[in-house]
């Protein structure tokens, strides 16, 4: 019944989208973490991304060095790691420990000691979703998940049965410990990236290569 086909096709992608839409994780402005009582909701262009944030009036280019925390991961009643494995939690934050220093290097002279033209950059895993294993691969090659990933890429939305990472940045004066940048991120690759949808913890890494990126993107 050739008729019933793209009726067919049009329930599954919107059964694809309930799906997808119920399960993913929104952040929140945690608790436990420092500057959470500075953080305000975002109202900008990238809230999608980037819920809640905190900006002091900052002239990054008087900092030419950066001190970087060891990954802390979130314990708090509020994290959003679901039952995913200690083991993976620590891949993650080991991950996103060399993958952020790697990124900053590039901006600032990675320092030990604090002093006045130094940053100290703390970083928090609060969260991440792991890719569901064999239907975030299928959706990309499945006519009604391809059409929902061409959707959401284009959006800048995450992809069908894709996974993700959420975490929070703390970007403190070492001399004086005064918050200058603090915010919550969630971060997942392009819905149409098909190696992120490999390895349950892919589209976590990839989220956490996007994550260093904008950081260092801000510092400038």
């Amino acid at each position: 019944m050739p008729n019933m086909r793209p009726a067919l096709l049009l329930f599954v992608g919107a059964l694809t989208l309930a799906l997808t839409a119920c399960s993913s994780v929104q952040p929140v402005a945690y608790s436990g973490i420092s500057s959470s009582p500075q953080l305000k909701q975002n109202r900008e262009d990238d809230a999608a991304k980037v819920p809640y944030r905190y900006a002091a009036p900052v002239v990054w280019s008087r900092y030419t060095q950066v001190m970087i925390d060891p990954v802390v991961v979130y314990r708090g009643n509020d994290n959003q790691f679901a039952d995913m494995p200690e083991d993976d939690k620590a891949a993650l934050a080991d991950y996103m420990g060399k993958t952020f220093a790697t990124k900053l290097s590039k901006r600032f002279e990675i320092a030990s000691q604090p002093s006045p033209a130094t940053l100290r950059v703390k970083l928090t895993l609060t969260g991440a979703e792991k890719t569901t294993a064999l239907v975030g691969q299928v959706m990309h090659f499945d006519i009604a998940g391809n059409l929902y990933n061409s959707v959401q890429a284009i959006r800048g939305g995450k992809g069908a049965f894709s996974g993700s990472v959420t975490y929070a940045v703390e970007v403190y004066d070492s001399s004086n410990n005064r918050l200058l940048r603090a915010y919550v991120s969630k971060q997942y690759p392009n819905a149409m990236n098909l190696p992120a949808a490999f390895g349950s913890l892919g589209a976590a890494r990839t989220g956490l290569d996007k994550g260093a990126e904008a950081l260092v993107a801000q510092l400038q």
